[in-house]
């Protein structure tokens, strides 16, 4: 789960199977498994947008490196409506990145202002320290949508990297620090490509 600012994520209630008019269960990317991940988009929700589109998840994973390894067991990869608690989660065999805000700015306490510095920095994000002891961290369209796949997305399918990795490969039990560090570690080894695909002002 990749938090913002605030809480930690609500239950999942996507995952409920849906019933066709002949009354059978269909089916969905939560209970079956996938031949290749789906990318589906969401509704984002009343105050959201979606910065990304299945066009920028597609170009994005094609400059992962090992993602024949890290697609395994992977479902699909929701842009999922937005949420004031978070950034993304992951469920088993599913990854989210939530809907951004639609004035595209965001407040962000020290904590993790400074747990995300580095790559707001690289990215080029000002963020401005107010008087009431949180930044302001003004995005555009172009440094949201390299946030939310180098960091936000990166982190969630760090989540899905340790589940497939540990024994059982039922959850992820290395949690948050293995995601961050996941997500820090590719970063760095796909940047050069990031900036060659995507526009980055």
């Amino acid at each position: 789960m990749r938090t913002g600012h605030r809480k930690s994520a609500p239950e999942v209630t996507g995952g409920k199977v849906q019933k066709k008019n002949n009354w059978e269960v269909s089916p969905n990317y939560y209970d079956s498994p996938q031949v290749m991940p789906i990318i589906d988009r969401k509704r984002p929700g009343k105050g959201y947008r979606h910065i990304l589109k299945k066009k920028d998840i597609y170009d994005f994973i094609s400059i992962l490196p090992d993602w024949p390894e890290l697609s395994r067991g992977l479902n699909a990869v929701v842009l999922a409506p937005g949420d004031f608690s978070l950034y993304g989660y992951h469920v088993p065999g599913v990854v989210h990145v939530c809907a951004w805000a639609e004035d595209l700015w965001i407040e962000c306490e020290p904590f993790y202002y400074e747990r995300d510095q580095a790559i707001l920095e690289r990215l080029g994000v000002p963020c401005l320290p107010t008087n009431n002891n949180i930044y302001i961290c003004r995005f555009n369209e172009s440094t949201a949508r390299a946030f939310q796949l180098l960091e936000i997305l990166l982190h969630e399918l760090g989540h899905h990297h340790d589940r497939i990795t540990t024994r059982s490969q039922r959850r992820a039990s290395r949690g948050e620090p293995y995601a961050e560090e996941y997500a820090r570690r590719y970063q760095a080894q796909i940047w050069d490509d990031y900036r060659r695909r995507f526009e980055l002002y």
